[in-house]
Order: structure tokens, then sequence, then C-alpha cells
């Protein structure tokens, strides 16, 4: 079994995230196909799944909910994320004139209200604000945030892809502690490691999460930086026997911070392998080969 993360108010997350970003891209969406990446998941440790409301234009959550739904003790073996606040132009959703951002008190209760029914819980163990807003009243979204922690229909809040400015804004007006950015990092999204986000993050006791931790696959395309980092990936796969990904991966886990990397995949054959990233031990100069390839040069 994997180790596991606890954050400061003791809710505990797996060392691994399953993302739910493209359950709605799958050609089979059926209960028994959905809980099979559920147990394909917890079988390895990976009781933490990654969701927002606007996955699959809306759909991600209620798909997987269905499983739940028709499985309910399966939520008792896991951590249930969600993010809200960008408000699609959507058919679902047809009075919407433009793409927008939403943290007002109405529409975080009542996305949080429809991620419940969807879901087939009655909390969410984790709230993340998606984006930061720049209409954002601090005040009434931290007293929103409050009173759904209050209520019991979510344990812990936290933020996605926020600077430090942005966090502590909305900390400011917040009685219970953010837990967790979620942001963009991989070997070709590396800013985070000396912009000072990492470090602040470190500082404000806000968990590091990662999305996106392959870079969408560039990793594994005909980049300069992708060619240079292939051979590394080549002699490291054979001596851990393993693939580029689980590298990668590793790559992230071995960083002080102690990351939380967000994976997704619907192939059930990948999902089962997710863990194995795990078994893989990257020593200090092994990462800056790593971190050099990508960037392209030697640190200076």
């Amino acid at each position: 079994m994997l180790n596991s993360i606890k954050l400061d108010n003791n809710l505990t997350l797996s060392r691994l995230v399953y993302g739910v970003w493209r359950l709605g891209d799958d050609s089979d969406t059926s209960v028994a196909n959905v809980t099979a990446k559920i147990d394909a998941c917890l079988t390895q440790g990976i009781s933490s799944f990654d969701h927002a409301d606007i996955y699959g234009d809306y759909q991600c959550e209620a798909i997987f909910g269905k499983a739940l739904g028709q499985n309910p003790q399966l939520r008792q073996q896991m951590q249930l994320i969600s993010k809200c606040n960008i408000a699609l132009t959507s058919d679902h959703f047809p009075n919407r004139r433009v793409k927008h951002y939403d943290t007002s008190a109405q529409y975080i209760t009542n996305s949080v209200e429809q991620s419940l029914t969807n879901l087939h819980t009655d909390h969410l163990d984790l709230l993340m604000m998606h984006r930061p807003d720049p209409f954002m009243d601090a005040a009434a979204t931290g007293a929103a945030l409050d009173s759904l922690v209050d209520s019991g229909k979510v344990r812990a809040i936290g933020v996605s892809n926020f600077s430090a400015s942005d966090w502590r804004l909305l900390q400011k007006h917040m009685h219970h502690n953010l837990q967790v950015n979620q942001i963009e990092i991989s070997l070709l999204q590396a800013q985070s490691f000396t912009d000072g986000t990492l470090v602040d993050m470190q500082l404000d006791n806000i968990q590091p999460m990662a999305w996106s931790p392959l870079a969408g696959g560039a990793l594994f395309s005909n980049s300069d930086a992708a060619t240079r980092i292939k051979p590394l990936f080549k002699s490291l796969c054979e001596r851990y026997d393993c693939s580029p990904d689980h590298i990668a991966v590793a790559w992230l886990l071995a960083h002080p911070a102690n990351i939380i990397p967000v994976l997704g995949t619907n192939n059930l054959q990948r999902i089962a392998l997710l863990s194995k990233a795990c078994d893989i031990e990257l020593d200090r100069e092994t990462w800056f080969e790593l971190y050099s390839a990508a960037q392209g040069s030697e640190v200076p």
C-alpha cells in the first residue's frame, strides 16, 4: 500500500490522486467500467479522487457517482475532491453569455449541493476554488467556504492555480485554514520550483498538488525538451523496469515538499500500474539530471 499525506486538519489523502477529468471521454462510461477503475485505484492504495464540477462538460461527477450509487460501500474507502468557480458556456447553461469565474456564496453553495447529488454522498472531503477570480469578494467567498465546513458538507478547503497573494487574501477572511493548492507541475512546467510558489506553500503549510504531471503527454513528444530527456528516461526505465511516465512522476514524488501528483488515464492496464512510480527512488543528482535536461542547461 502507498504512503499517505495527512493535512493539518487531519484529513488524509493518498500519495497519488486519480483525476477524473477525462472520465467522460472513454467510449465505455458504464457503471461496471467506472467501478473497475475505482477498484484498480483502491487496490493500490490510491484512495483520493479528483473531480471538478465542469469536467466532461458537467458530466464526469455524475458518471462517477452512478458507480458509487450502485456500490455505496466504496464511499467509505475514498476521499472525494471537487473544484468549482469556473462557469463555462455550455448547453447545460444556455443563458450564459461568456465563460467567467464565479466565487459568490450562492454559486459556490449551489455547486457543492450539485456535486453532492452527482456523487451520491453527503460530504466532500476537499473542495477547491478552481481558479483565482479577479472579481472575488474575498470576505463573502471566505464566509461561504467556512460555512460549508461548519455545516459538515465539506471537510477541508483548498485552492487551485492560486498565487501566494491570491490564497493569502482568501485566507485572511477565513477561520478554517486552506489546506491545498493544486498547480501545474511537471518536468516541462517546473517554474514553481524557482519562482517562490513552492516555497510559499511550505511557509504557509499549504499542501502542493500537481496537475498535468506528464505535461499533457508533451514529455513524450518530439519537442526539443522531450528529446533531451528521452535518453535519461531510457536508462532509468531499464534500471527500474518501468515506463517513462513512472520516472516523470517519481521525479515529483522525490521533492521534499511532498508534492501529490494527480494522474488521469482511462486505460485500466495503466491505472493498475500507477503506483509503480512510488517504488522508484531518485537521488539528488538524478533529479538534477532530469531537471537540467528539461531546462536545456545546467543550473547556474
